[in-house]
C-alpha cells in the first residue's frame, strides 16, 4: 500500500547538487513540489535516493539455503526481497545464469526461477527484474534463450563464456571437473564430453552471435558482456550492439569501453575489499579515473551502500556523484528514467539512514514501505 501524503522535514536530503537541509514531499508514490500531507520529523537522519542494483546474484543463497533444497523458490525470492530492502535497494536486477554448468546455473533452473519471479512479483514491494547470464558456447540453446526472453519479458541479457578453453584445447582435464559434475548430478566423463563438444563448435560462434544480438536488439533487450579483458574484445561486442561492459578485468578494456561511450559496470565488493578478489583491476582506481558508470552488488548487497560512502569519504567523488553510481547511474543504463534522484515527478524510491551510523532505517519503493525499523518507525506511524 502506498503511504498517504507525507512532508518530510529535518533530514539532510541528497539532491543532485549535494546534501542539503530541504523538505521532501511524497504523494501517490511520487516526489512532488510544495508541502503536502502529514509532517514527519526526520531530524538526525539522511534521506537518499533508493539504490538501483544493476547486477546481483546474492539472491541464490535464499533459493538454495542448502545444497539440493531448491523447492520453494517463491519463498526464497520473498526472503531475498527482505534482504534487498534492508540494504536500501529499491530496484534490483537478479542475475540468473543460463549455463552448461548445470544445477542452479542450468537452463531448467533458470526457467523455474523466472516462473517463480513472475508469480511472486505482484506480492513484492521492491521492483525485481531478471537478467539472464547466457553462456555463448551453447549454440543449440540460442532459440530457447530468445523464447525465454520473450515469454518472461526479460529486459537484460549478459553474455558469458566460462568454458576452460585452454585446458580443453590441450586435451587436459579441467580443474575441479569431477566435483562440479557430481555436484549437479552428472557423470564426470559425460560432463567433460559435453564441454569438449561445446569447445569444438567455437568457430561457428561469431556469425551465430551476430544474429542473436541483432534479434535481441530488435526486441529492445539491453545487452552486456562480462569480464572483458581487451579493447579488441570490447570492440567486437560493441559492433553487435552490446553496449554494457560488466566487470572489465583490465584497465585497457575499461578505458576502451568508456572512450566509446559504453557503460562500465563495476563491483561494489571490489571497492569495499580494496581490490578484486581474483587479481583484476581495482574498481576504486577505475572510479578515481572517471571510468565507472555504475556499481553493482555482484554477490553482496550491503556493499552498494558502503562502497558509495567509501568513495565519498576517501575524497574520490562528492557524495552526490558517489551516490549516483548506485542510483541514477544504473537507472539510466537500464532506461529507468523515473528513478534515481529525489526530484519532483520521480518515483518515491527513498532510503533513510541514521546520520551518525549510516544504518538503514527505512526503505520506500514507489512510496510503499519495504523496510522500517527502530525509533524511526514511530515517526512514520504516529
Amino acid at each position: 500500500m502506498i503511504l498517504p501524503d507525507l512532508h518530510l522535514v529535518g533530514a539532510r536530503v541528497l539532491l543532485p547538487e549535494g546534501l542539503c537541509d530541504a523538505p521532501l514531499s511524497l504523494s501517490s508514490g511520487r516526489i512532488v513540489e510544495g508541502e503536502v500531507g502529514r509532517v514527519v520529523d526526520l531530524s538526525g537522519y539522511l534521506v537518499l535516493p533508493g539504490i538501483v542494483d544493476i547486477h546481483g546474484d546474492a539472491f541464490e543463497k535464499h533459493l538454495a539455503p542448502r545444497r539440493g533444497a531448491m523447492k520453494d523458490l517463491d519463498q526464497g525470492l520473498i526472503a531475498a526481497e527482505a534482504e534487498l530492502a534492508a540494504n536500501g535497494i529499491t530496484t534490483a536486477i537478479l542475475a540468473q545464469f543460463y549455463s552448461w554448468e548445470g544445477g542452479m546455473r542450468g537452463p531448467d533452473f533458470a526457467r523455474r526461477v523466472l516462473a517463480a519471479l513472475d508469480q511472486v512479483r505482484p506480492r513484492l514491494v521492491t521492483r525485481l527484474l531478471a537478467q539472464l547470464r547466457f553462456e555463448t558456447p551453447m549454440l543449440e540453446d540460442y532459440p530457447a534463450l530468445q523464447a525465454l526472453v520473450a515469454a518472461h519479458a526479460i529486459p537484460y541479457v549478459v553474455f558469458n563464456d566460462h568454458l576452460p578453453h585452454e585446458a580443453l584445447a590441450q586435451g587436459k582435464r579441467p580443474p575441479r571437473l569431477t566435483g562440479q559434475a557430481l555436484r549437479i548430478g552428472r557423470n564426470p566423463e559425460k560432463h567433460l564430453e559435453y564441454m569438449h563438444a561445446l569447445h569444438a563448435r567455437m568457430p561457428q560462434l561469431p556469425p551465430a552471435l551476430d544474429a542473436l544480438c541483432a534479434d535481441l536488439s530488435a526486441a529492445g533487450v539491453i545487452m552486456g558482456s562480462h569480464d572483458d579483458r581487451t579493447p579488441e574484445t570490447r570492440a567486437e561486442w560493441r559492433a553487435r550492439g552490446v553496449r554494457i561492459s560488466e566487470f572489465p578485468e583490465t584497465l585497457a578494456a575499461a578505458e576502451a569501453a568508456h572512450a566509446a561511450g559504453d557503460a562500465v559496470i563495476l563491483g561494489a565488493p571490489n571497492v569495499v575489499r580494496g581490490g578484486s578478489h581474483n587479481g583484476n583491476v581495482s574498481a576504486t582506481d577505475l572510479i578515481a579515473m572517471g571510468l565507472c558508470t555504475a556499481l553493482a552488488s555482484d554477490y553482496h548487497y550491503p556493499s552498494l551502500r558502503r562502497a558509495a560512502f567509501l568513495v565519498s569519504d576517501a575524497g574520490l567523488l562528492p557524495i552526490a556523484d558517489a551516490w549516483r553510481l548506485v542510483s541514477a547511474g544504473p537507472a539510466a543504463v537500464l532506461g529507468l528514467t523515473d528513478r534515481g534522484s529525489l526530484t519532483p515527478g520521480q518515483r518515491a524510491d527513498i532510503l533513510v539512514l541514521d546520520a551518525e551510523t549510516r544504518t538503514v532505517r527505512a526503505t520506500l519503493s514507489g512510496g510503499c514501505v519495504s523496510y522500517l525499523s527502530g525509533e524511526l518507525a514511530a515517526r512514520f506511524i504516529s
